[in-house]
């Protein structure tokens, strides 16, 4: 039974990895964006106690999953039925480049055109990852990824998360 849960920086190419191994295995596909932020603007995240229920019975319907973020919060909500976890770790600057080829994420923007209005927003955040301290950061990830006892993985360049699962 394969329960992924893939995680690293914004633009790391966690969507395209998981969306990569759902469609592979025939697994569901959870991106923890839809459950951390309110569906209505402006922007802001749900109470974490709501999302982590919306997980967890997320993970209760489905026997394997695979499940991608940026939210060391909700992960850690995850890791314990998780059998494989993946951290994107490519640095900072392929971050950047992935974010700025990213294509329109329908369940995330109304349109390109709001998605774009927001990519010099998240360039910026992406390029704080490694000083940040905060449930995105660097540390964070770096914190669930040493501390999870399991099958783990961290994918250093784009040509590894690329091949991967090799």
């Amino acid at each position: 039974m394969v329960r992924f849960v893939v995680l690293g920086n914004s633009g790391s190419g966690k969507s395209t990895l998981a969306a990569r191994l759902a469609q592979k295995a025939g697994l569901p596909h959870l991106d923890l964006d839809t459950l951390a932020w309110q569906p209505e603007p402006p922007p802001r995240r749900r109470p974490v106690t709501e999302s982590a229920r919306d997980l967890t019975s997320f993970m209760d319907g489905n026997d394997r999953w695979v499940i991608e973020g940026c939210y060391a919060d909700l992960i850690n909500v995850a890791l314990p039925r998780c059998t494989r976890l993946v951290f994107l770790n490519p640095g900072i600057e392929a971050c950047v480049a992935n974010a700025r080829a990213r294509p329109w994420e329908p369940h995330k923007y109304p349109s390109k055109q709001a998605q774009d209005a927001y990519l010099e927003i998240l360039l910026g955040w992406i390029r704080e990852y490694e000083t940040r301290q905060d449930v995105f950061s660097l540390a964070a990830h770096r914190a669930l990824f040493d501390g999870f006892a399991g099958d783990k993985r961290e994918l250093v360049s784009r040509e590894a998360i690329a091949a991967f699962p090799e």
